[in-house]
């Protein structure tokens, strides 16, 4: 009997160790489904009135501790409230050695190899080395992939022409497209009488300006319009001016554009002016860790309503208990919050949005706070793996919300804006040092905002 135990106890130790693995799988949501509950039917999970999710980034340390020694550790404290709330940051699973702004590209870790550029000042991009002459090729539609490292602003498109003293006298059409999109960004057309301007060996026409953020990819095609082909060299026998590394010419291999526009020779057929501009792209990965983070929720945890805030907002958890039973919020396909409306697309600067091709978003939530239901958030959760992702995640909320229609309950307590009011439900964009201050008035004499010390 004893032998037998003997043999029996590793096996069990090996059926409880396996057990254990599955349940605390790192895999993140989507691994098991069912979580616990798949292999312990029996099993019940707590059950939170709300859920708040608080959008962080890894670096924001002090913000967080903020938030632990202010509205997290009151209601924490509150009687009524402590056992009724679940709060969560959300925050990226792997942290970076390489800080964002020294990235190749926000979803990588590669460190981007840029020295010296000048910024705000117009660079030639390409340009024919004074020793190559300017022959005619027999191919009439040539293109060039590239990839932006650095945000950059294209000011003007540009073709290879020498005139010989008779003037330009050709019909070229030069198209810049966004990988994965048909429709071209912008365009220039050189013509006898509309030639544009003459720069060393190219001739430029002024386009719309957009900026092309960090991580673009795109291909500018030049098509003659004309029997005769165009003055075009390889990729290896074109002078590159890169800026100090914030643009880099790929293969048309390594690029995505679509197969119906990669027809022609890969080459260079004229080139473009573009400046460098000092702004920086983090925030494209928010909407993907918000879906997330809507799964987890849904796979591990048994709620009501959900809360979505950011690390930087100052929030009263009472008085948004106090709104959920004045107004009988706690309801399903309730989405409640303050509403931007007929909201522009921006096309440039550091909201723009290049992939949603409607002029205006559809409504969307102002970012400090917003409350959703259980329903609504099951829907994202199982959706989370084929919703696209937009520039941000409010305007990304919006646009996968537009295909639900919720019940929207438009409150303006949830301010849009840095600014104080008394009853306000949140309230954005504030330091460390700022969140502190708001909530050491709060405490002493109910109101953030105007106090009068005892």
């Amino acid at each position: 009997m004893r032998n037998w135990l003997v043999l029996l106890c590793p096996c069990a130790v090996g059926v409880a160790l396996h057990l254990w693995l599955l349940l605390s799988c790192p895999g993140g949501p989507g691994r098991h489904p069912a979580g616990p509950l798949a292999f312990f039917p029996q099993w019940k999970l707590k059950h939170y009135d709300v859920i708040v999710g608080v959008l962080s980034a890894r670096h924001n340390h002090e913000l967080r501790s903020v938030i632990r020694n202010t509205w997290f550790k009151h209601l924490k404290q509150h009687p009524a409230l402590s056992q009724r709330v679940l709060v969560k940051f959300i925050i990226g699973a792997h942290g970076c050695a390489v800080p964002v702004e020294d990235r190749e590209d926000p979803y990588s870790c590669k460190l981007l190899n840029i020295s010296n550029p000048v910024l705000n000042q117009e660079i030639e991009a390409f340009s024919l080395p004074e020793d190559v002459p300017s022959v005619l090729s027999e191919d009439r539609i040539v293109s060039v992939n590239f990839r932006v490292l650095y945000p950059i602003v294209i000011t003007s498109l540009g073709v290879f022409y020498e005139a010989d003293g008779v003037g330009f006298q050709r019909n070229i059409t030069v198209k810049l497209y966004q990988a994965e999109h048909e429709e071209a960004l912008f365009s220039a057309r050189f013509s006898p009488p509309s030639c544009g301007v003459q720069v060393n060996r190219l001739w430029y026409k002024p386009v719309e300006q957009f900026i092309l953020p960090e991580s673009f990819e795109g291909t500018i095609v030049w098509e003659s319009q004309d029997l005769q082909g165009l003055v075009s060299r390889n990729l290896h026998k074109v002078m590159v001016n890169d800026g100090g590394g914030v643009f880099r010419v790929i293969t048309a291999g390594e690029g995505s554009l679509p197969h119906e526009l990669t027809e022609g020779v890969e080459g260079i057929a004229g080139g473009f002016i573009y400046t460098i501009q000092d702004v920086i792209d983090t925030y494209r990965n928010v909407p993907a860790k918000l879906l997330n983070f809507y799964r987890w929720t849904v796979e591990s945890t048994s709620f009501d309503l959900l809360l979505k805030t950011d690390d930087d907002c100052y929030v009263d958890l009472e008085a948004v208990f106090d709104r959920i039973m004045q107004k009988k919020l706690d309801r399903p396909n309730i989405w409640w919050g303050n509403f931007r409306l007929n909201w522009a697309v921006d096309r440039t600067g550091k909201w723009q949005e290049l992939e949603y091709p409607s002029p205006a978003y559809p409504a969307f939530a102002c970012g400090s706070g917003y409350v959703i239901s259980k329903d609504i958030v099951q829907w994202l959760a199982s959706n989370s793996e084929r919703l696209k992702t937009y520039q941000g995640e409010d305007v990304s909320m919006g646009i996968w919300m537009a295909a639900v229609g919720p019940k929207r309950y438009q409150d303006s307590l949830w301010l849009c804006e840095k600014t104080c009011e008394s009853g306000m439900l949140s309230s954005p964009q504030y330091s460390p040092q700022e969140l502190s201050e708001l909530w050491r008035l709060k405490e002493l004499c109910g109101d953030p905002c105007r106090c009068e010390e005892r």
